[in-house]
């Protein structure tokens, strides 16, 4: 297919170009790329004025809960999600039924990936066998399948001896480690911040400090075994500060911050008030909205400013979403019983414009930076760049349009965010894979030319 899209606002952080262009796509490749595009003949031309054109978003930290959890995601549904969000690759986490801890649950992954045909998804494997913390999993032969990582994620290798052993093998293989940081012994039931308004309704606190501790230990390690070392979804402001420090030290260091810990505080969290319920005459206790429930929680606002300035100062490199679906009925649970876990995959454009690009944080262009451009490098992956020759992998994302967020539009299976209804500007209008349209939501567009 050969597609023209005309007059769009390029940013592309590869090469540091920003300005109005037109783009010509062929074969899966972008072809030409100029002021003005005259002439041709093209199946599809896609009018992109008073919109951005950039590399196509790519995300870190998914769980798409397939195999095991189908009810919750599925490969088909999590990579629909993806293309509407305008992302293009994702990296889905182990943590499924079985976990992916061979090269055979990788390769299921892949090919029934590769069978959707929608985005490109990249399966991590698994640290330890199991996820137990006990034994290293196959590592080489998980890589030799195509897993472009490693990562424990859904809880911390508390074993560090054996977390270093992973890191080792990781390093020589030249793969990043992308690192859940929760010391297991310090959360002790919690299930939100642990800060003042939250035990004064009742509710068990997760400190900073169960981040913060496996944050230093991880960069330890990480400078004893030269891994790259990627930490997922920070939510503290000592966080940043000490990524900071490693960056200073010149070592192989990247973090992520996900919409929802940038966006969101513990003050936001819906708490309903005790009530008897007129059916069955019990009294029932204070309660939280558990689409407020993800881990690492929701923190202060100081700490929220913090990974805002890291983001804008470039001490933070990615924007990840932690994409977690649950079904309707997990996450109506009393919020003590309900699973951790938010949907970002069709949320994390919006609300990155919205409250980072409109708030004066960052630059469209450190947008897809953080979006696109440095998830590749910490991959090593040659995407995230839309120069002539190089693969088109393409959104088309509008910065005027404004509306309510409605969860009841989500091509996701899960519909679990407290951002239902919430005003955002910004929306993904063209997902282009490979050169092929994957998701549009209605620019003006003529048939063949």
């Amino acid at each position: 297919m050969k597609i023209l899209i005309k007059g769009g606002h390029v940013v592309n952080p590869a090469t540091g170009f920003d300005e109005t262009a037109d783009l010509v796509v062929e074969d899966g490749l972008v072809r030409e790329m100029e002021k003005e595009v005259k002439g041709g003949s093209y199946d599809r031309t896609i009018h992109a004025e008073n919109c951005y054109v950039m590399p196509g978003f790519i995300d870190l930290h998914v769980h798409l809960r397939d195999p095991g959890f189908e009810e919750k995601e599925t490969i088909e549904t999590g990579s629909r999600a993806a293309a509407r969000g305008g992302f293009t690759t994702i990296v889905a986490m182990p943590n499924t039924k079985p976990v992916v801890d061979n090269a055979d649950v990788v390769d299921y992954v892949h090919n029934k990936a590769e069978a959707v045909g929608i985005v490109h998804v990249l399966q991590a494997g698994a640290v330890t066998k199991g996820q137990q913390g006990k034994e290293l999993a196959d590592i080489r032969g998980m890589v030799d399948a195509g897993s472009p990582a490693i990562s424990e994620d859904g809880k911390s290798v508390m074993d560090s001896g054996l977390y270093r052993q992973a890191m080792e093998i990781a390093a020589e293989l030249d793969i990043p480690v992308l690192a859940h940081c929760e010391d297991i012994n310090l959360v002790r039931g919690g299930v939100v911040n642990a800060d003042r308004r939250m035990k004064e309704n009742g509710f068990d606190g997760i400190s900073n400090s169960v981040e913060d501790i496996i944050i230093a230990r991880d960069i330890l390690l990480s400078k004893d075994t030269g891994v790259r070392l990627h930490l997922c979804h920070c939510s503290t402001k000592d966080s940043v500060k000490m990524v900071e420090e490693a960056k200073k030290e010149g070592l192989a260091v990247s973090a992520e911050v996900c919409p929802h810990h940038f966006t969101l505080t513990s003050d936001d969290i819906v708490i309903k008030e005790p009530f008897v319920d007129e059916q069955t005459k019990f009294y029932v206790e204070t309660d939280a909205d558990a689409n407020y429930k993800m881990n690492p929680p929701l923190r202060t606002r100081e700490d929220v400013e913090a990974l805002k300035a890291g983001l804008r100062d470039n001490i933070m490199d990615v924007i990840s979403t932690d994409h977690a679906p649950h079904t309707r009925e997990e996450k109506g649970r009393p919020v003590k019983k309900a699973p951790f876990g938010i949907v970002g995959l069709e949320t994390a454009a919006c609300l990155t414009y919205t409250e980072l690009v409109l708030g004066g944080y960052l630059t469209p262009m450190q947008m897809a930076e953080k979006m696109s451009r440095n998830p590749a490098r910490v991959l090593k992956l040659d995407r995230g760049d839309i120069q002539v020759g190089k693969a088109a992998d393409i959104v088309v994302f509008d910065p005027n349009e404004s509306y309510r967020i409605d969860i009841e539009e989500f091509a996701g299976k899960a519909k679990n965010t407290p951002f239902d209804g919430r005003q955002v500007t910004g929306r993904v209008k063209f997902t282009i894979v490979d050169g092929q349209v994957a998701y549009e939501d209605g620019i003006r567009e003529d048939g063949a030319d």
